[in-house]
């Protein structure tokens, strides 16, 4: 765009911001919660429980994940642009789809299936974008990339709310799916990568600490390593408790005694704290170290957790669900910026989307877990306790195993 590429990579930032502003609408599903349950056993004449609503949350993120690895390689040969446009295209055919669904079975495959691998598809590559032209500042390009997917929130849940109560359920469904194809197509033409070799002008890599070189190894030499698996089952458990505050953010409101109307408005500003996350976690990873910045997001899940056990109140629930949530943003900028810190970015896409299969497993299991309780105990609060226990067992194993691999080259 006629810019030095120092200053010009900061528009493809940009664009992959908006681009997962509309990617990341799924973290609005609490408030379709009750609109959907009400729309299936009012005008449908259905009976759903609320493991059935919260299911398409779920399935939505599983396909997200499951498409994240498969699509990776994609990135390089057919380039950001046509795998951000092919990712958008069916992530608003998902949410049109959605709108003609009859049943809950309809909606986990229209919406959940279709729209999670449209997600999936594109996700990756404002990712990818950012770790590539920011070597200088991997991790705080890549937070920012990642802003707009967290940051979603807080402008999609008060919009769906205003068209809900305007126009149904899925008449908002058709109204998001229009737009999201319009958009992702037009914000990703100037997508592209560097050319090979490029580094910002002025820039010297630094030399690395002793035991701590990184290892450019592929997808196979990644999966051989301690570090990977360590990194993974952190990643999965900071998903687990993010996702689940996030499926259940305006329930746990209400019955904790915060009015409905502003529940809803809570979730957008619980979003702010998820998307801010990202830059947030992802400058404390370039400046600490990606074991120390998981280390902090346990130390905050567990303190969010056991508040919300012992003393649940209007006040408490404010702020460890701002904390959930925050943690969430900050995982999906540790994780990647880890898989390029321990890893390299030669096979970057295919490695960070293996890795990102566990945040397919936390969709499936927070959302579900927290569902089975409220079925079996009539309440949300029985989550807690569990996820208070994952978050010291993320802490033991950060602590103990989550640093760069000592590969034999």
């Amino acid at each position: 765009m006629g810019m030095p590429a120092e200053r010009g990579r900061w528009l493809l930032v940009a664009c992959g911001l908006v681009i997962n502003l509309c990617l990341g609408t799924i973290y609005s599903w609490s408030v379709f919660v009750a609109p959907l349950t009400s729309y299936f056993t009012g005008t449908l004449h259905q009976a759903v429980t609320a493991n059935e609503i919260l299911l398409p949350f779920s399935v939505f993120l599983a396909f997200f994940a499951i498409a994240m690895p498969l699509a990776g390689k994609y990135i390089e040969t057919l380039g950001p642009r046509k795998v951000t446009i092919i990712g958008g295209i069916l992530t608003g055919l998902g949410w049109l789809l959605a709108s003609t669904a009859t049943s809950v079975w309809m909606l986990y495959i229209l919406y959940g299936v279709i729209g999670g691998i449209g997600v999936g598809i594109a996700y990756g590559v404002p990712v990818a974008v950012a770790a590539r032209w920011f070597p200088d500042r991997r991790g705080a390009a890549v937070g920012l990339a990642l802003l707009g997917f967290g940051f979603s929130a807080f402008v999609t849940a008060n919009l769906a709310d205003v068209l809900i109560r305007a126009m149904g359920v899925m008449g908002t469904f058709r109204v998001f799916g229009v737009a999201f194809v319009v958009l992702t197509i037009v914000l990703a033409i100037p997508l592209r990568f560097p050319p090979a070799g490029w580094k910002p002008a002025g820039w010297t890599p630094p030399a690395p600490k002793p035991g701590e070189e990184v290892c450019e190894c592929d997808r196979p030499a990644m999966l051989r390593t301690a570090s990977f698996y360590a990194l993974w089952v952190c990643y999965f458990i900071g998903c687990l408790a993010g996702l689940m505050a996030i499926s259940i953010a305006k329930p746990v409101g209400t019955e904790v005694g915060v009015e409905a109307g502003l529940a809803t408005m809570l979730v957008g500003f619980f979003a702010i704290f998820n998307g801010g996350g990202r830059p947030v976690f992802g400058a404390l990873t370039d400046r600490l170290t990606p074991r120390s910045t998981a280390l902090l997001s346990f130390v905050l899940i567990a303190a969010a957790s056991l508040m919300m056990w012992q003393v649940p109140s209007v006040p408490v629930y404010i702020l460890s669900f701002a904390i959930l949530w925050g943690c969430l943003g900050g995982w999906l900028a540790i994780a990647p910026t880890a898989t390029g810190c321990y890893f390299g970015t030669c096979d970057y896409p295919r490695c960070y989307g293996v890795v990102f299969l566990a945040y397919g497993a936390g969709a499936i299991a927070g959302p579900q877990l927290a569902g089975f309780i409220k079925t079996t105990t009539g309440a949300y609060e029985g989550v807690f306790p569990w996820v208070l226990g994952l978050s010291v067992i993320g802490l033991v194993v950060a602590f103990a195993l989550m640093r760069p691999p000592k590969l034999n080259r």
